[in-house]
């Protein structure tokens, strides 16, 4: 579900795990950090966790720095891209003319690239084969490169496997939110609770722990514990919670209504 497509107007051609190309970047190619320059990157929740961590920023310092808000094409949800510096060039922020001071921490699109992902439905019993895609870049030279690849091996080795897993619930909701009718909205708060479960990491784990959330719903002591030591767990733990609290769906029961059960 994120892209770094310049090119509109071209379809994709649909690649799955195991379709292969040719492809290398290293600072010996010509075009080195071109596809840093002039992109649009949505970064997902698990984007936000290591890029804070590794910045040592709060997650809502982080937002305001270094993100903007959107609201992301047929869903009318709010996602964050890239803020660009304001050069010619319209740079990433953590681009260097010799390589990224971010890399072991980049965003799931940078890791994928020159590939891209997308979902295509959200149904009962659906074909859920990946769907990749070469990011079409005219000044791409790394597909002249003689290293050889499949999308699975490609996935593996920049550590775009583990993103995908763990984002994979909130990505399940982007896509199910897309394949609803155009005149069915969410309301202003549930687009704020959204956000802050995905981005706001920090503001998410003060609501559960500091409201009259863990009072309201029914949590046992062993997730409560891990939830609050672990960020991942936190934030598919609040992945359930939207699930339940958008599409009522998942075991988010308050205690009123399970002690009426």
């Amino acid at each position: 579900m994120t892209t770094s497509e310049k090119t509109p107007g071209i379809d994709p051609v649909k690649l799955d795990l195991d379709s292969e190309f040719k492809f290398e970047c290293h600072k010996g190619v010509k075009c080195f950090t071109k596809c840093c320059r002039g992109i649009n990157i949505v970064l997902t929740p698990y984007d936000i966790i290591r890029l804070k961590k590794r910045l040592q920023l709060p997650s809502d310092e982080f937002l305001a720095i270094y993100t903007k808000p959107e609201l992301l094409e047929k869903t009318d949800l709010p996602v964050v891209t890239l803020k660009l510096l304001d050069d010619e060039s319209e740079s990433c922020a953590f681009v260097r003319d010799d390589g990224c001071i971010i890399y072991e921490d980049r965003p799931t699109a940078c890791r994928y690239y020159p590939l891209g992902t997308a979902s295509l439905s959200h149904k009962e019993g659906a074909d859920d084969q990946d769907f990749y895609f070469f990011v079409n870049e005219p000044h791409c030279l790394g597909f002249e490169e003689d290293k050889q690849w499949d999308v699975r091996e490609w996935r593996k080795d920049q550590g775009v496997d583990i993103h995908d897993e763990i984002n994979a619930e909130w990505t399940d909701l982007l896509v199910r939110k897309r394949s609803f009718p155009p005149n069915i909205k969410l309301t202003d708060q549930s687009k704020k609770m959204f956000f802050m479960v995905s981005y706001d990491i920090d503001k998410f784990r003060q609501f559960v722990f500091e409201s009259s959330f863990l009072d309201r719903y029914d949590i046992d002591k062993e997730t409560t514990e891990k939830i609050r030591e672990d960020e991942i767990a936190l934030l598919k733990f609040g992945i359930q919670w939207l699930k339940s609290s958008l599409f009522d769906e998942g075991a988010f029961k308050t205690k009123q209504e399970n002690a009426a059960s």
